[in-house]
Formats: structure tokens, sequence, C-alpha cells
């Protein structure tokens, strides 16, 4: 079992070594989040984190839906990431943050709303990590959970078959989610998109 320094640096190489070319290899997800976006139902003003940003795709969706009073923060563990999302010009929608989601030096309760695509397969501590994100969100605030192509798609491309243990799979998601503190209001696995919306409990 790797220790959590191991699963951090896993985590980022896995990404540093596929950040130049991720926007090129994946060019036609924006519409699929700018729809994953407008399902959260924000408003002008609101305050949201992109965790696990990597590149900044879900950025200027997010900036458009909160406008110039809103607060867009997209935090990733990868330095390249990051990178690649000011190249692209995203940092201009949101402040770029390098952190590991599992410890946000952020403010509890900061935030409205939570938008995370990708993430979940890449917690190592799914139950813990997921709390944290739910510590830095306001009581009845929102998590999104996404991916632009849904499970068993996901699966095919990558060679492999969905197993009973996938986190994703809503007979395990909605329990994991319930013990991180929050509660889901709709599951979404289609070919064209994944997505888990849940809010705050208490």
């Amino acid at each position: 079992m790797r220790s959590m320094s191991e699963d951090r640096t896993h985590v980022q190489e896995f990404f540093t070594a596929r950040a130049a070319d991720w926007d090129s290899r994946f060019p036609d997800d924006g519409p699929a989040y700018a729809a994953a976006v407008a399902e959260l139902g924000l408003r002008e003003g609101d305050r949201v984190l992109d965790a696990g940003c990597g590149t900044g795709r879900a950025l200027p969706p997010l900036r458009a839906a909160v406008g110039a009073s809103g607060t867009v923060v997209g935090a990733d563990l990868t330095p390249a990431m990051l990178q690649a999302a000011a190249r692209a010009g995203r940092d201009k929608d949101g402040h770029l943050l390098l952190a590991d989601v599992g410890a946000l030096a952020l403010r509890s309760g900061a935030f409205d709303a939570v938008f995370a695509a990708g993430l979940i397969a890449h917690l190592p501590q799914p139950s813990e990590n997921l709390r944290e994100l739910r510590r830095v969100v306001r009581r009845g605030g929102l998590l999104a959970l996404f991916h632009p192509i849904g499970r068993a798609a996901l699966a095919a491309r990558q060679g492999r078959q969905i197993t009973p243990g996938d986190l994703r799979a809503e007979p395990n998601l909605r329990p994991l989610l319930a013990g991180a503190g929050w509660r889901m209001t709709s599951y979404v696995d289609e070919d064209a998109r994944f997505l888990t919306l849940a809010v705050r409990e208490d």
C-alpha cells in the first residue's frame, strides 16, 4: 500500500506527463463542461472551487456563471497542469492555486459550490478527501462530480472493464458521499457524460 506522499507523487507524475497535450487530446469536451456547470445553478456573485482543475477547462464556464463579482478558484496538485491552464489564458477566469484537494489552505465555508471533473478516480483517500471538500463549502452548498464521458465509455477508451468496486457506481458513490457529509441529489451515467450532484447537509 502506498503512503499519502507516494500517492501524491504518482498523481503528479501521471498528469505532468500528460499536461502539454491534454487539451488537444480532448478538443471537443468544452460543451460538456459548460452543460455540467449549468447544472450547478450558480448565480452572479457566487464563489466556486474547481477542485483538481487540471488545465482549467471548467474555469471559463464557471466564470461566466458567477460573473465579474463572483469568485472562481482552480486548485490542482500538478504544477504542469496549472502552467498549461495559464498558457491557455484560463488564469483570467479564475485564480490558480497549487494545492492538494485533501488539505486545502482555504477557509471553512468559503465556497457556494465545488466542481470536480475527473477527480474522484484520483483521490487517494476518497472519504477523507470528500470531507475536506465539504469543509470548504457553506451549509447547503453543492458538489458536482463530472466526467465528459460516462463510466462504460471511459472503460472502453482505456481498454478495461467496469468493476463492481468502481467508486463512481451509484451504489458505491451514494454511501461514500453520505459518509463524507454530502447527500446525493442526482446521478447521471450516460455515454456522453457522468455527472453526480450532491448537497452539503449541515
